[in-house]
C-alpha cells in the first residue's frame, strides 16, 4: 500500500512538449476538413467567375475588332473585298491578326484590328467557333463566307444555365 501511494504521489503532470493525444488530433483533423469543405467550392466559383469574365472581355474584344473592320470596309478604307458574299465582314478571323491592304493614300499598308487572337478561357486554346452573316445565329456550324460573329466552343453552361456558346 505504501508502494502505491508514492507511485501515485510522484506522478508528474503530463509534459506539454510530448505531443497530441489521439482524441486531440481526431478534433482537429476534423475542424481542417469542416473548413477546407466549405473552401472548395467558394474557390472553385471564384475560378469560375474569373473564367466568365474573361471570356466576356475576348468576346467583346473581338466583335469590335469584327464591327471596325467591317466600318473601315463600309467606309472604303480597306482595299477591294475578298468575295461577293462577305458583305464587308472578314473573311477569317486570321485576317483581323493578319492585317488587310488599305485604300487610297494608305494602299501601301496594312491596317490590323487584333495584336493576336485571344485565348478562350473556356477551353484554353485560340480556336473559337464563329458564324457568318449567312447563318442561323444559334448555329454551331460556319458557312464559310465571312466572319459575322464568334461564340466559344465550350459546351459548359453559366450559373444561370444558359450555355457559354450563346453569350
Amino acid at each position: 500500500m505504501v508502494l502505491a501511494k508514492r507511485r501515485g504521489a510522484e506522478a508528474k503532470p503530463r509534459d506539454p512538449r510530448r505531443g497530441m493525444t489521439l482524441v486531440e488530433l481526431i478534433v482537429a483533423f476534423t475542424i481542417l476538413l469542416v473548413l477546407t469543405s466549405m473552401a472548395v467550392p467558394l474557390a472553385r466559383s471564384n475560378v469560375r467567375r474569373m473564367r466568365e469574365r474573361e471570356l466576356r472581355e475576348a468576346l467583346k474584344e473581338m466583335r469590335i475588332a469584327i464591327d471596325k473592320y467591317k466600318d473601315y470596309a463600309d467606309a472604303g478604307k480597306l482595299g477591294p473585298p475578298d468575295g461577293v458574299d462577305t458583305f464587308n465582314y472578314p473573311k477569317t478571323l486570321a485576317a483581323l491578326v493578319e492585317g488587310v491592304k488599305g485604300a487610297g493614300q494608305a494602299a501601301d499598308t496594312k491596317v490590323k484590328f487584333l495584336r493576336r487572337i485571344p485565348i478562350d478561357p473556356m477551353t484554353r486554346s485560340r480556336e473559337w467557333g464563329v458564324r457568318s452573316m449567312q447563318d442561323d445565329p444559334k448555329s454551331q456550324g460556319w458557312g464559310g463566307q465571312n466572319v459575322f460573329d464568334v461564340y466559344t466552343k465550350s459546351s459548359d453552361k453559366a450559373s444561370d444555365g444558359t450555355p457559354y456558346s450563346e453569350w
